[in-house]
Formats: structure tokens, C-alpha cells, sequence
């Protein structure tokens, strides 16, 4: 969907890297071995985007780091869009809203670093069915076409892991409002 509408597979794998979660960060040499790509292709996008006012670039020592700009006002319709083409909103909708009493999610691993994978962890913190839990990842992996990972925990093991799972850059995908 989204790579019929934007043609070059670098900028789309950029834009899939920052606008998916707005703490991530990445320089030049760190993007194009994650794209597979050469350095120079990743460069003029980088310069691209950056220009268009969607990217904001910070040197830190000998290196330059580019994240989201996340008061560009386009920012969140980016996001929303990126999240779509991902499969994070079906995700969401139809595994967490009718769960059980669900707290938090969070997707960490590549996905919350705007890796495409082609695995979403997700950490959920409550209470859930189990079975019922199994049987609606089944049917959103089949929607999505990528494989989720869930890992559940109470509130207290949510404390206890907080940091270990790093879970404050982690992209929280549900609150259940508390």
C-alpha cells in the first residue's frame, strides 16, 4: 500500500524508521547497513527529509544522528499512516479491546525502533485469556502478515522489567486510561 504510493524503498524505510516511534535514532552508516543499502543513496534521502522539515539532524561527537520531527504538522499523520501500513492498529483493535483487563502495550524489539522485520513484540501488561489471546494473534498475524510475540506481565513484573525491556523508548500502543 504504502510502497506504491512512495516509490523509492529508501525513503520508505526511512520514514518507516522515525515516524513509527518518535524516540528512535539512527546516523548514516547505522541506516544503511540496516537497509541494506549504500551509504550515499541514504544520505539524499536523509538530506531530503530533513529539508522538507520531517527530519531534524543533531551531530553528537564525529557522528550525525536523525530522528522524526515531531512538531512538523504533519508528524502524526505520518505516524498514523506508518502504524496502518505496518498492521499495528489492527493489531491493537482487534487482540487488545476485548482482552481482558489490559493496563498497557507496548511493541519493543525492531518494530519500536521502526525495523520491519516481519516480527512485532508486544508486551502486555494485565490480565488476560490466554487461549482467547492465542486465538486473536492467530487471526491478526493472517491480517497483517507478520508474526506477533506477546509477552504478558502483571503490573509488579511490569516494574521489575521496566528497565531490562527498556520500555520508557518502547512505543506505547494502549492505555486503558487510568
Amino acid at each position: 500500500m504504502l510502497d506504491a504510493l512512495i516509490t523509492s524503498k529508501t525513503r520508505l524505510n526511512i520514514l518507516l524508521k522515525f515516524f513509527v516511534n518518535p524516540h528512535t535514532k539512527g546516523y548514516l552508516r547505522e541506516l544503511a547497513a540496516q537497509m541494506n543499502e549504500s551509504t550515499n543513496a541514504v544520505r539524499v534521502e536523509l538530506d531530503r527529509l530533513v529539508e522538507a522539515g520531517y527530519l531534524e539532524r543533531s551531530a553528537q561527537g564525529n557522528k550525525v544522528y536523525y530522528n522524526a520531527n515531531t512538531k512538523h504538522p504533519l508528524y502524526k499523520d505520518i505516524h498514523t499512516v506508518v502504524k496502518k501500513y505496518l498492521g499495528i492498529d489492527v493489531l491493537i483493535d482487534s487482540v487488545l479491546s476485548k482482552l481482558g483487563k489490559v493496563n498497557d502495550a507496548y511493541v519493543i524489539g525492531d518494530y519500536s525502533r521502526g525495523i520491519d522485520s516481519g516480527i512485532i513484540d508486544v508486551v502486555i501488561i494485565g490480565t488476560v485469556d490466554y487461549s482467547y489471546l492465542a486465538q486473536l494473534i492467530e487471526k491478526a498475524e493472517g491480517i497483517i502478515k507478520r508474526k506477533v510475540r506477546p509477552l504478558v506481565l502483571s503490573p509488579k513484573e511490569k516494574t521489575k522489567y521496566k528497565e531490562k525491556l527498556n520500555l520508557d523508548k518502547a512505543l506505547l500502543v494502549w492505555h486503558n486510561g487510568k
